[in-house]
């Protein structure tokens, strides 16, 4: 036997009878290096620390973080759609899914519906059955070049729902000098008749969508008063005036003249809420007053249960609840007739505002904290539950929902002074809007619940088209001169 030979074989039978302690210690020792070791002749390959789906798209669906998870969530772009069509793709053509749609990603259910067959092994062995004969509906021609399976082909050719666009720029700028920065004021509403109607220091001046003309309703600088709070009745005749010295002044918007003026408050009067011919009116007192304006004013139900100033007011759908925020950082409910709140909800950690009724699902309420909580919260009234939160980063200053779909739109101040437009229950961020240098604290939606109009202290009234469904505005750039200055 050849020498140089023995020895090599020696020495591979030695380093095969090496306990197994001191080959891992060895191991270490050389950092695991596969040049440093050496086995003998043959090279095996270890694929004992294989990841296998790391090599696939879907893979990172499920690695991302949640803030990942929360960036991506923004279907404001077709990249979202693309991404799902892909790994479904993927999975179709490596796995076998056999997914024939692309399921749409505005949805919770969008990985679970392109995820759902995680049951299938990598690898398999599968006996195809006899072809049928070739239908042009339901299966791929024999003589196509395409290496894409039958269900692929059906993928791709799916309906595609077109991606909503929301301008990121408002359709009309007005100018609203004296637009007070006060977060706990109240000072722009949206008639059912296309009046909107604005407080402007001690006055409140009409705009009509419908033909831009602008009118003076009233000014109260004659009494040495201000307006603090503005709201439309139900049919849009009759607007409803808050003042700072505690007034509540109500106008017919038509013949421009004063009907009433009651009294009741001893402080500002910052929230309004119509309720039929009722009216509801939060102060900084801390006192709710409901009144009919076809009776006497002493018939007043005085409603007491925050701590601190009530800076919002809001009537659900069937006219049943009241919903008042204060702050207090408290959320209350009452009923049409009792006078303490059959419900309070404490979660938020600063003053609660912005609060909204849901449309399309009874007894659903979101509400929004000011710059201490930053939160959007939803509660379901009629078990008094708790139902989900998220945190928007900014101070929540309104929130309106779509009449026409499941959505919300919120308008926030510190630090951001954005617009997000919300799906909900996924909380899906629709669109996030810019453009207001100072906090957004004012926001009116149309009566046709398409555009929405915002206030800020920076004195302008910006309007944008969110919740459309097929019109498409043409956008303005241009600025409009809604008031006057007055030097």
């Amino acid at each position: 036997m050849d020498q140089e030979y023995e020895r090599r074989l020696l020495r591979q039978i030695n380093h095969q009878n090496v306990p197994t302690e001191a080959r891992l210690s060895k191991c270490v020792s050389a950092s695991c290096s596969p040049v440093s070791v050496k086995s003998g002749d043959r090279f095996i390959p270890t694929r004992a620390g294989s990841n296998w789906s790391i090599n696939f798209h879907y893979a990172n669906e499920n690695c991302r973080s949640p803030s990942q998870n929360h960036k991506a969530k923004d279907a404001s772009s077709d990249s979202s759609k693309d991404t799902v069509a892909y790994a479904a793709l993927l999975r179709n053509e490596l796995l076998g899914a056999g997914i024939e749609a692309v399921p749409d990603p505005h949805t919770d259910d969008r990985r679970h519906a392109v995820l759902s067959q995680d049951s299938h092994s990598l690898f398999r062995y599968t006996v195809h059955a006899k072809r049928v004969p070739f239908d042009s509906d339901n299966e791929v021609s024999p003589y196509s070049l395409s290496p894409l399976s039958n269900k692929s082909h059906k993928l791709l050719r799916s309906p595609r729902k077109p991606a909503r666009k929301i301008s990121k720029i408002p359709f009309k700028v007005l100018d609203a000098p004296e637009l007070q920065d006060d977060f706990y004021l109240n000072l722009v509403d949206w008639s059912a008749g296309n009046l909107l109607s604005v407080g402007l220091g001690a006055c409140v001046y009409l705009w009509s969508a419908c033909t831009s003309q602008v009118t003076r309703l009233c000014d109260l600088s004659v009494d040495g008063d201000s307006v603090t709070s503005v709201c439309w009745n139900e049919r849009g005749s009759l607007v409803a005036v808050g003042t700072h010295k505690g007034y509540v002044q109500i106008w017919d918007a038509t013949g421009g003249r004063k009907l009433t003026s009651l009294e009741g408050h001893s402080a500002r009067v910052g929230a309004l809420a119509w309720n039929g011919e009722q009216l509801s009116s939060g102060s900084r007192d801390r006192v709710i007053l409901q009144r009919d304006i076809r009776t006497p004013p002493s018939a007043e139900r005085r409603l007491q249960g925050h701590r601190q100033e009530v800076c919002g007011l809001k009537w659900s759908p069937d006219h049943q609840h009241l919903a008042s925020g204060g702050n207090d950082n408290k959320l209350l409910v009452w009923n049409s007739s009792s006078l303490l709140p059959v419900q309070q909800y404490s979660d938020h950690l600063a003053a609660v505002k912005a609060i909204a009724w849901s449309p399309h699902q009874h007894g659903l309420l979101a509400s929004g904290g000011g710059t201490a909580d930053r939160c959007l919260r939803f509660w379901n009234t009629l078990t008094g539950q708790a139902l989900q939160s998220t945190d928007t980063g900014s101070q929540v200053c309104n929130l309106a929902w779509s009449k026409h779909a499941n959505e919300l739109v919120s308008t926030h101040g510190y630090s951001q002074n954005q617009i997000l437009v919300w799906k909900y229950p996924s909380l899906t961020q629709v669109a996030k809007l810019t453009g207001h240098s100072y906090r957004v604290l004012y926001l009116a939606v149309s009566p046709d619940g398409e555009a929405i109009v915002t206030g800020a202290g920076d004195e302008t009234l910006r309007f944008w088209n969110v919740f459309s469904k097929t019109r498409c505005t043409k956008e303005s750039k241009s600025v409009l001169n809604l008031f006057t200055r007055i030097r």
